[in-house]
């Protein structure tokens, strides 16, 4: 709360006040004027854009929603202050992957900042490069910095020049099968292909043999070319049963960097995040002291600026290996703020219009993690059926609350309808609590609380694993949920009586009772008698006009009517 009032307070000062309260218009604040943001954007969707916008509605900025033809009806679109329809005619990712087109309403609408989420456009370099060459500021690190660690291969680099230890893998991304098949033949299997331009478990394989090899790696840069618009993989050793864990960063501009401490991000599926976890609970102080100085080191070489994420693997001896940096806000993001108290989106922004750490109050001596926190991704699959994403209408949504949970959603609303167009993300459940036994009986309260009727969700995979014995004892590896796979599908559905009895009664109070089943009443025998007509000799409608004068006649004769015309 004290880091949440300081930045209200710096936030919404304007420029004549800030420079009056610091003597002599310090150059930090004068940075900071220069760069004021009252209008903000978000070049994203669902939850994530939800979570800027109130950022930016707590600080007093006007918040601007863009939407695609197919995201018309969601739910962040009218959460914003103002939204714009962008992409038009494009297919449904592709409205969010056009950059030039988003810049170019941005510029129209007087947009001083954009803020990029995750996903989508978060972690193209040309998108950032162009918002400062069009006058808006980017809620990110430069264009530069984005270019260097979206490189995979690159990102490699700066590791191995700061001394901070990495898998061996090839230096160069490629899309070329030669070239990873000389690295499979030179340091044996298993591999792993990894996107080189992008993160988020997308364009991402293990490879354990080399009939595999072929058909993962297309199957790879096919993905990642969807998904980034980059096909080129880079290829590293895998590390098997290694834990996933990251650190969160702050930078200013001035070159002052903090951490946030680590998560836990091993329970995944796919190499997609499921369960995360802050702080790690397995960590030793040793391990957690080179994680985090290591992270710092890594973005300090680059001079890095704003929030980011610093990847790592930690192997069952305790050694760590540098994966990745996501130059972004991360999913998980809630699990950190929960723990330390600071708001990481916040902290972005004021970063972004000029403040340094100081500014905002966030000092390393004062990041503090306070309890445990677990967050769990709520999705629309069924796991019954391989985890295939469902769709349709929410026909009912109750979801959970109470003390220490925190949901963060997009569409999840009764009525709501799930499109196969995005990703399957229905509702972020973070809970916190003062142990890590705590917090897990508070999830499993919290899911055991929902009730989604409609498309499937995960949420009976989610209690089963948060209830596993190996996962209660914090005993997993990245291969948790495949090696348990078989328990924790063992569960009943839902028998959902509340909608159906809703269902029944509304039929019945519309069509009477469906006897013979709920009376022993018979049918009535009567016929009922149709209505005289009025008038034996109908006026011509449009169907004489179409058979009288063809389909050019009809359409004169509709453009030609005056009144509404309605059609079934």
């Amino acid at each position: 709360s004290r880091h949440r009032a300081m930045l209200s307070r710096l936030l919404q000062a304007n420029a004549s006040s800030c420079c009056r309260a610091f003597a002599g218009g310090n150059q930090r604040v004068q940075r900071m004027s220069m760069h004021k943001i009252n209008r903000l954007m978000c070049a994203n969707r669902g939850e994530i854009a939800i979570r800027v916008f109130r950022a930016a509605t707590e600080s007093g900025r006007t918040s601007i929603a863009v939407f695609s033809e197919q995201d018309r009806l969601s739910l962040h679109r009218f959460k914003a202050d103002e939204a714009y329809l962008v992409g038009e005619g494009k297919a449904p990712v592709a409205a969010y992957l056009g950059y030039e087109d988003i810049v170019k309403v941005a510029k129209e609408n007087g947009v001083d900042a954009i803020h990029p989420g995750y996903g989508f456009l978060s972690e193209r370099a040309e998108f950032a490069q162009l918002c400062a060459d069009s006058g808006i500021q980017f809620v990110g690190p430069s264009a530069a910095v984005i270019k260097q660690f979206g490189d995979k291969t690159a990102a490699r680099a700066v590791a191995n020049r700061v001394g901070v230890p990495v898998v061996p893998g090839t230096e160069n991304a490629t899309e070329d099968i030669t070239d990873v098949k000389a690295f499979a033949e030179e340091h044996g299997f298993p591999l792993i292909l990894k996107a080189a331009f992008g993160g988020g478990g997308r364009g991402m394989r293990v490879v354990r043999t080399m009939a595999e090899l072929e058909p993962a790696f297309k199957s790879a840069v096919a993905e990642a070319t969807t998904a980034f618009g980059n096909g080129a993989v880079f290829v590293e050793r895998f590390v098997e049963k290694p834990r996933h864990v990251e650190v969160q960063i702050l930078a200013d501009s001035q070159g002052n960097t903090v951490h946030l401490f680590e998560r836990d991000c091993t329970v995944q599926r796919r190499h997609q995040k499921v369960v995360e976890i802050a702080p790690a609970i397995f960590c030793s102080d040793d391990t957690r002291n080179k994680l985090c100085a290591d992270a710092i080191a890594l973005c300090k070489e680059v001079n890095y600026c704003n929030a980011g994420t610093v990847e790592f693997l930690v192997d069952e001896q305790g050694r760590h290996y540098f994966m990745e940096v996501n130059p972004r806000i991360q999913v998980e993001h809630t699990v950190t703020e929960e723990v330390t108290g600071i708001d990481i989106v916040q902290s972005q922004i004021a970063i972004a219009e000029g403040a340094t750490l100081k500014d905002i109050g966030i000092s390393q001596d004062g990041v503090k993690e306070t309890c445990v926190a677990i967050q769990c991704r709520v999705t629309t699959e069924d796991p019954s059926k391989n985890f295939t994403p469902d769709t349709g209408r929410i026909d009912a949504y109750r979801s959970s609350a109470g003390f220490g949970i925190r949901l963060d959603a997009g569409s999840a609303f009764s009525g709501a309808v799930i499109t196969p167009y995005y990703d399957s993300m229905l509702c972020k459940v973070t809970g916190r609590g003062r142990t890590y036994p705590e917090t897990i009986r508070r999830v499993q309260r919290a899911l055991k609380e929902f009730r989604v009727r409609g498309p499937k969700t995960n949420i009976p995979f989610l209690q089963n694993l948060l209830s596993h014995p190996k996962f209660v004892q914090g005993d997993f590896a990245t291969d948790f949920i495949d090696i348990n796979r078989e328990q924790l599908l063992k569960y009943s559905s839902g028998r959902d009586r509340g909608t159906k009895m809703l269902k029944y009664l509304g039929h019945t109070r519309v069509n009477g009772a469906p006897t013979p089943l709920a009376n022993s009443d018979l049918p009535a025998k009567e016929v009922p008698a149709a209505p005289a007509p009025q008038n034996s000799h109908p006026k011509d409608g449009f169907k004489q006009i179409f058979d009288s004068q063809g389909a050019q006649g009809y359409a004169k004769a509709m453009r030609e009517h005056a009144g509404v015309l309605l059609t079934d």
